[in-house]
C-alpha cells in the first residue's frame, strides 16, 4: 500500500516541474506565425530613427572653413571651440532634431547621406558652399545568441552594420542556438515587424548582409533541452523518494 502511495506521490510530483522546462526561451512562436517578408534592405544604408543622438559638424566653402553654429564663431577660434565642444542633438519621437539656425528639421527615414545633403541645401541661405558631417552616435540592437538566456548590447558604430557583423560580435551563435531561426525584431511606424532569417545555409547569406537598424532585437532560438531539464527539476524529488522508501524499508525490517 504504501508502494502505491509513494509511486502516486511520484507521478504527481512528475507532473510539477513540466510548466517550468525550458521556461528561458523567449518570444515563441507557433508553427502557424506568418513572418514578414524580410525587407529589400540588404545592402542599404542605415536610417535615421526617432530617439537617434546625432553629431553634426558643418563647413563653408566646400569644408575650407569650420563654422561653430552653437557659438556663431567661423574663424580659428570658432575651430578651437568646436572641437572642444561637439554638440549632440537628438532626433525626437516626431522625426524631427532642433538644430541651430533651422529649428525642427524632419530627419527620420533618412540615410545619413541623405540626410547631409537635405542640411547643406537648407544651410546654404546662410553660408556659402556649405559642407556637413552627420554621425548617429547611439545606435545599439540586443542581441539573443541562443544561449537560453545570455544576450549582449551591441553599439553599432558604423553606418552600414549587417546581421552576420552584429552576430560576430554577440560572439557568434551559441551552441544551443539554432541558425535556421533568427527573428529579427523591428519597429516601422509603432508597428513591430518579425522576419525569420535562415543561415543554417549557404543559401541564407543573402540575408546575412541585412542591415541592422537601431533598436532591433535579434533573438537566435535555442534548441529545446527538455530531457535534461526534467532530469535536472525531478532529481531531487526522485532522491527524496527513494530516501523515503529505503526508510521505509529500514523500519519494516526492524
Amino acid at each position: 500500500m504504501i508502494y502505491r502511495r509513494l509511486l502516486v506521490l511520484a507521478l504527481f510530483a512528475l507532473s510539477l516541474p513540466g510548466c517550468y522546462i525550458n521556461s528561458n526561451i523567449m518570444l515563441r512562436t507557433d508553427r502557424n506565425y506568418v513572418f514578414d517578408s524580410i525587407p529589400d534592405t540588404v545592402g542599404r544604408a542605415y536610417k535615421i530613427s526617432p530617439n537617434d543622438i546625432i553629431n553634426f559638424r558643418l563647413f563653408a566653402n566646400d569644408g575650407f572653413r569650420l563654422i561653430d553654429i552653437a557659438s556663431g564663431l567661423d574663424n580659428d577660434q570658432g575651430n578651437r571651440a568646436m572641437f572642444r565642444n561637439f554638440m549632440s542633438y537628438l532626433v525626437e519621437g516626431d522625426g524631427t532634431a532642433k538644430l541651430p539656425i533651422l529649428g525642427k528639421v524632419p530627419l527620420s527615414g533618412l540615410t545619413v547621406r541623405e540626410a547631409e545633403f537635405k542640411l547643406e541645401t537648407m544651410y546654404s541661405e546662410f553660408y556659402v558652399k556649405p559642407f556637413v558631417q552627420v554621425q548617429v552616435t547611439n545606435k545599439r540592437v540586443i542581441v539573443f545568441p541562443g544561449g537560453g538566456g545570455n544576450a549582449a548590447v551591441i553599439t553599432l558604430e558604423n553606418n552600414n552594420t549587417t546581421l552576420m557583423e552584429v552576430l560576430a560580435m554577440a560572439g557568434g551563435i551559441a551552441q544551443r542556438g539554432r541558425a535556421a531561426r533568427i527573428k529579427v525584431i523591428r519597429k516601422i511606424d509603432n508597428v513591430r515587424h518579425v522576419y525569420l532569417v535562415d543561415l543554417s545555409t549557404i543559401e541564407g547569406i543573402r540575408h546575412a548582409d541585412m542591415i541592422v537598424q537601431a533598436n532591433d532585437y535579434i533573438y537566435v532560438e535555442p534548441v529545446p533541452q527538455i530531457a535534461n531539464e526534467i532530469l535536472r527539476d525531478v532529481a531531487p524529488i526522485i532522491s527524496l523518494l527513494t530516501s523515503a522508501v529505503l526508510i521505509y524499508t529500514v523500519v519494516q525490517r526492524l
